[in-house]
């Protein structure tokens, strides 16, 4: 039975104020100053309303920003894109499709090799699963994202 991910106010209830100002008033944490911005550690991140899939380590790397980047989505239907003109320039808003969870921002200036995007997300926005604790929170079917593509 497929997991259903919704927006829940019991969990917005007990977000942490800057998790709140992130995902619910579209915030953005401090560079440099947030939880995941260098975690190398493998597994996923979820969105910290929904728990709706959003990102692996596979697709992160370091863009000397400050804050997780990823080069695409896990599933791509989870993360919706809008058009932000906020703050007198144009971006595009990256928000979960069921969370409804402010995430960051996409910008075309990441890995051309990997697609040329970067969604730079804020750590506030997001939950981390270890790939050691995939299977126990009900996110099994993403160890295939980190199963060797060698023949044994």
């Amino acid at each position: 039975m497929p997991r259903e991910y919704r927006k829940d106010p019991d969990v917005i209830s007990r977000l942490s104020p800057e998790q709140y100002q992130v995902t619910q008033e579209n915030g953005t944490e401090r560079a440099f100053g947030n939880v995941y911005w260098d975690n190398k550690e493998p597994g996923i991140y979820v969105d910290v309303v929904s728990g709706e899939p959003l990102f692996a380590s596979v697709d992160k790397y370091d863009s000397g920003t400050g804050w997780p980047s990823f080069t695409a989505p896990i599933v791509p239907e989870n993360v919706v894109m809008i058009r932000d003109t906020s703050h007198g320039m144009a971006r595009t808003e990256a928000r979960s499709a069921h969370g409804d969870s402010h995430l960051g921002h996409v910008f075309d200036d990441g890995p051309a090799e990997q697609g040329g995007l970067r969604y730079c997300m804020n750590s506030a926005a997001l939950h981390f699963i270890a790939l050691a604790d995939l299977e126990r929170e009900g996110y099994g079917e993403y160890r295939r994202l980190f199963e060797s593509e060698t023949p044994d």
